[in-house]
């Protein structure tokens, strides 16, 4: 994982927004034994640029299956990011041209 993180983080600027940082919060909170501390000192020591979520926004880019999942994208489009890397099927809906959107191993077979 180290080495897959130190890959990323040379050859790429990665870009979490804060909605995805809460989410892992609770989803380590409420279905994994690891502390939050854990999650703490691995955000500290994680190269990637936080990019702030707002909570509501009011227009409308694309249509996707979860609604929570919306402005995950939604911020991605909007700082402009070239590849969003996820493994939720949500998203394999979407129709959009930018940002390229594949999953981790789509990611690491191309790069």
């Amino acid at each position: 994982m180290n080495e897959l993180i130190n890959k990323f983080s040379n050859e790429h600027q990665i870009v979490i927004c804060s909605y995805t940082v809460s989410e892992l919060k609770d989803l380590i909170n409420t279905k994994f034994n690891v502390s939050l501390k854990s999650l703490d000192e691995f955000l500290k020591d994680f190269p990637f640029e936080l990019v702030y979520s707002p909570m509501n926004v009011d227009n409308k880019l694309f249509e996707i299956r979860d609604e929570d999942d919306y402005i995950i994208l939604h911020i991605a489009i909007i700082e402009n990011v070239d590849i969003f890397i996820t493994g939720d099927k949500d998203f394999d809906d979407v129709k959009i041209d930018r940002p390229e959107i594949m999953s981790v191993s789509e990611f690491l077979e191309k790069f």
